[in-house]
């Protein structure tokens, strides 16, 4: 078991967590990790790219000469790919481009997300982040104290609009409840922080 000290919002140490390995503590595997990354990116587009392709394309349905005795190569239409205001060749239409992983592969990725932040000292487990009224400054300044300035991921125990909103504008800094994580999340930020609330939260999901 992990030992990771707890912080205040002004950065001061106010205690001492124990972390469950089963969740914080495995070997990141790296190679499901990247499945899940991949996998997630992949359901986040929206596939709705689409151009017109010759049959689609206005006009062009009459020869536009003779087929021989001109001098010019033989056209059947216009609207042929390598004419002006053509279509386009093998264009691309509306697709798509998700699809599922297994939960056990999904499960892994997460916790070895989560074991590596341990690993590499980017996990802070806030005490509790408490604002009573909307305040960006409030939470930009926990964060320069906690020391998690760069892009950083705030786990909440509950969906605190509060905190929620403050957080959004901060550029880099993105919220999440304890049930809606996900290995890309974890993976993009440099700085994980979770209250200390929601790591209970976590162990009891997850493990």
């Amino acid at each position: 078991m992990a030992n990771i000290a707890v912080v205040d919002m002004a950065g001061k140490n106010v205690g001492e967590i124990t972390l469950n390995d089963a969740i914080f503590g495995i070997e990141p595997n790296a190679v499901v990790m990247h499945e899940a990354v991949v996998n997630y990116l992949a359901n986040q587009r929206q596939g709705t790219q689409s151009t017109l392709t010759r049959t689609e394309v206005s006009g062009g349905g009459k020869k536009p000469w003779r087929q021989k005795g001109t001098g010019h190569a033989r056209q059947g239409s216009t609207r042929a790919p390598q004419w002006r205001h053509g279509g386009i060749v093998h264009a691309p239409k509306p697709r798509d481009y998700s699809y599922v992983i297994n939960k056990k592969e999904k499960r892994i990725a997460l916790k070895s997300a989560l074991s590596d932040k341990v690993l590499t000292g980017s996990l802070i487990v806030l005490d509790a982040l408490t604002l009573d009224s909307y305040s960006t400054k409030t939470v930009a300044a926990c964060l320069k104290a906690i020391g998690a300035e760069k892009k950083t991921l705030i786990v909440l125990e509950n969906n605190d609009s509060f905190a929620v909103k403050s957080a959004a504008n901060i550029e880099g800094v993105k919220t999440a409840q304890y049930n809606t994580l996900n290995t890309y999340d974890i993976v993009n930020a440099d700085s994980l922080v979770i209250v200390k609330n929601a790591v209970a939260k976590i162990e009891e999901v997850y493990a």
